[in-house]
């Protein structure tokens, strides 16, 4: 555990044997302890912690939240927590001002903890399937899918260094209507390349890439006319998603995001995984038959209205696979499970929680993180659509214009449910004001003065002969505490689903580096000053290396 956790720990132990020690002295009655929350004030001056326990109890103890807050201090035992001083302020909070020693013990976590600092046990193992982007094997990956990828991986990311068990899954929509359109795409393009007539599919895919994926099937497959049409229709489906996932794979791959399980919609078909789900609901009761049609009776557990689950002709709807696909993932053992949707798949939300319901799993292990749209900027317009794709822009291309870690930092910036606006050309701009640039700037300059002290064999002492308590400065106690809210950060971004506050922790930390930089001189100080500042500047860079690893962001150390 790190020095910041235990820190806190200690802390919330203290007061809450403080407020047992006031009540049996003053004759408190307390039936129901709160939690003894911990917060960082605003504002420099109100401490480095602060909490609000005084005014939790001040209905059940009847008193007033200062008066409280007083007797709380009066009883507090602050050896070992490095509490230096305690004041009351407002209507009842109690500031804490910290002494130096335990920012001394945060850089000794880091040393020894090295690319492990920030890692909790929070999590404790619990297993989590995270399913994102999931974008239908029809075409090329596009922003939106990006942005999907970076926030879903990312997630990942945080959720195992906080100690979940998570796997990232991909489910391939490649057995639905959608599929069958683009396969008549690539075939009608197929026979127009043989010479042939042939009559495009209503709202099927017009696109360049349909044609060249065409091209290539002619050279694969020169005899595709010569089978039976439904043959015809049939290989083009299932050879045209195929080609198009490997292409999604290569996609994702470049963008840092690889996927532990893809999973094919054709294989729950396959399987009769449909009919299983459907007698099973049957047989708990939760389905009717009306019109013709099978209806799941979803408003049971809170959805707005019933929902169809085969249609009168018998052909199951998109629920049906969606649930069967869904219970397969309990099956497979996860105790939670988290879906990145899209914003027009909010009104689905209600029915699958019955869904989950109904197949006999907690309300609350299932999840929805909803991700608003992209607007892609260049100097202040929209860019409305790609050359090669048509209707949107190919993640390839974004790529092939700011880069993979612009890309993921961009889209990691603002909350999942806020809409994004995408500024092109700022991604690319090497300055300060590109926040990318801003946060690998700081570790590449601590790794060039690294370097110089390198070439005039100026020796970095290790952290027990160095003398840290020679970092007194404010931007150097401000740095070092950046660098122990790493751990805590990392937690809340776990339990919130929140990975733009990793994104907001980078760049804060990058500020506090780049304040040190212009107050503190390194090389050329005194030799017992010059060495403790070398190992808070290991320090920074560690925790800089970890916290972009987490975003998918590389460390460079040159620009």
């Amino acid at each position: 555990m790190s020095m910041a956790l235990k820190l806190q720990s200690r802390i919330q132990t203290a007061f809450a044997e403080a407020v047992q020690a006031a009540a049996a002295s003053e004759g408190w009655t307390i039936s129901d302890m709160p939690v003894v929350e911990l917060e960082i004030p605003r504002e420099k001056a109100h401490g480095d912690l602060a909490t609000n326990l005084a005014m939790q109890l001040s209905r059940e103890v009847k008193l007033p939240p200062r008066r409280i807050a007083e007797t709380i201090i009066g009883h507090l035992e602050t050896a070992g927590t490095f509490i230096a001083h305690l004041e009351v302020a407002g209507p009842g909070f109690i500031n804490m001002y910290l002494s130096n020693e335990w920012l001394y013990e945060v850089l000794r976590d880091i040393e020894s903890q090295g690319t492990a600092y920030g890692c909790s046990t929070a999590g404790q193992a619990k297993k989590v399937m995270l399913e994102f982007v999931s974008a239908n094997p029809v075409g090329p990956m596009n922003v939106v899918n990006a942005r999907a990828a970076a926030v879903g991986d990312t997630l990942a990311n945080i959720m195992q260094a906080a100690g979940y068990e998570v796997s990232r899954e991909y489910y391939v929509n490649d057995a639905g209507r959608q599929a069958r359109l683009f396969g008549l795409s690539i075939l009608a393009r197929y026979k127009e390349l043989a010479g042939q007539d042939a009559e495009f599919p209503e709202d099927g895919y017009p696109a360049a890439y349909v044609t060249e994926l065409a091209k290539i099937l002619r050279q694969e497959v020169p005899d595709l006319l010569e089978k039976s049409p439904e043959e015809q229709e049939a290989f083009c489906k299932q050879w045209g998603t195929d080609r198009m996932v490997q292409q999604q794979k290569a996609d994702l791959k470049a963008f840092g995001v690889e996927f532990d399980v893809w999973f094919r919609e054709r294989e729950l078909h396959k399987a009769n995984r449909l009919e299983k789900v459907i007698k099973f609901l049957e047989q708990a009761g939760f389905l009717y038959e009306e019109d013709g049609a099978i209806w799941f009776a979803s408003s049971k557990f809170g959805d707005d209205k019933d929902r169809v689950m085969v249609k009168s002709d018998g052909v199951p709807t998109y629920l049906t696979a969606d649930v069967a696909y869904h219970w397969d993932k309990y099956r497979r053992g996860f105790d939670h499970l988290i879906d990145i949707w899209g914003p027009d798949h909010h009104g689905y939300i209600g029915r699958m929680h019955a869904a989950i319901q109904a197949l006999g799993y907690p309300a609350d292990s299932f999840e929805v993180i909803i991700l608003q749209l992209v607007t892609l900027l260049r100097h202040g317009q929209k860019v409305r659509m790609s050359k090669r794709a048509g209707r949107f822009v190919a993640m390839e291309e974004l790529l092939e214009e700011v880069g993979k870690d612009a890309a993921r930092y961009f889209f990691l910036m603002r909350a999942p449910d806020s809409h994004l606006d995408f500024d092109l050309a700022l991604a690319v701009e090497q300055s300060q004001e590109n926040p990318v640039y801003y946060v690998q700037y700081a570790h590449a300059r601590i790794c060039s003065i690294l370097r110089q002290a390198e070439e005039n064999d100026v020796r970095c002492p290790s952290i027990d002969q160095a003398a840290l308590r020679l970092l007194q400065t404010e931007p150097e106690v401000d740095l070092i505490k950046k660098l122990a809210q790493l751990p805590e950060e990392i937690i809340q971004a776990a339990e919130r689903r929140e990975p733009h506050h990793i994104a907001r922790y980078c760049h804060e930390l990058a500020s506090s580096f780049h304040s040190f930089y212009a107050h503190c001189r390194v090389l050329g100080e005194d030799e017992a000053l010059q060495g403790a500042r070398l190992v808070l500047l290991k320090a920074t860079r560690q925790v800089l290396q970890t916290s972009l690893g987490i975003l998918g962001v590389s460390a460079p150390e040159q620009m």
